[in-house]
């Protein structure tokens, strides 16, 4: 048998690249079970989270968008959208979720929305019926196309009865003033829905009531950012401070 066939396995391969490979060595040992440590270490907290915490942190994400979809309107058109549209008899045609759908990576339902007819004539009935992952709380018991995501509206606050703010118009400070709230159940509303919260001088979740996330809410704040906010330890002057935009209320961080 010659040199060349001695150093040629079946299939006329070189030895070296047909022979069996020998077990795995001790450093190659050492190295799998630290990287399968580090894979622990960074997704048992998540699979360790309570059922609670999870869903608040989903909203919370949830509100991120909304928040950053409404700073996305305001750089597109100048100011944030109004509470509602109205047609020329003053009717509510629409909400402001209904008018930041394109900024929610939703332009083809908002394309399919006839914003000349309200929110709930027939002419809507496709839209009426599609839910918007965006605006809903995970696990709750509610219809899937109702929200808990409301702006605070009223002519003290950031969302306008009518007519559009703008970022200048908020002399609180932006990350003193209230944009978008989670309330309780029973605030609940269609998406589509031209309903908000319209007190500024209480907060929604008080001593028994029913908060998607017990007493604890979720809020946005004018700047973007997100907060869970004790509502029912919140006092009514503290929350008359966040809700409206130029009251000149003087909040202290530790006061919510």
């Amino acid at each position: 048998m010659s040199r060349s066939t001695k150093n040629q396995c079946v299939g006329g391969q070189p030895r070296h690249q047909c022979e069996a490979r020998p077990g795995l060595t001790l450093i190659e040992v050492v190295v799998v079970l630290m990287i399968f440590g580090v894979l622990v270490v960074l997704f048992l907290p998540a699979l360790e989270m309570p059922r609670g915490e999870a869903r608040r942190t989903h909203c919370k994400n949830n509100l991120k968008q909304i928040g950053l979809a409404l700073h996305n309107y305001h750089d597109t058109y100048g100011a944030f959208p109004p509470a509602y549209t109205v047609n020329d008899s003053g009717e509510k045609l629409h909400s402001w979720r209904t008018l930041i759908l394109p900024f929610l990576e939703q332009e083809s339902l908002y394309d399919s929305i006839d914003l000349s007819k309200p929110w709930n004539d027939p002419v809507n009935r496709k839209a009426y019926e599609t839910t918007v992952p965006s605006y809903s709380c995970p696990g709750n018991d509610l219809s899937p196309t109702a929200t808990t995501y409301l702006g605070m509206v009223g002519e003290e606050c950031l969302f306008h009865p009518k007519e559009p703010r703008h970022l200048v118009d908020i002399t609180d400070g932006t990350n003193q003033t209230l944009m978008v709230v989670e309330a309780p159940f029973n605030f609940a509303v269609h998406w589509m829905a031209p309903d908000d919260i319209d007190n500024p001088t209480q907060p929604p979740i008080g001593k028994g009531s029913i908060g998607v996330h017990g007493n604890v809410g979720n809020v946005t704040f004018a700047d973007g950012s997100v907060r869970s906010l004790d509502m029912e330890n919140l006092k009514p002057e503290t929350w008359h401070g966040l809700a409206t935009i130029a009251a000149g209320d003087e909040l202290d961080a530790g006061d919510f």
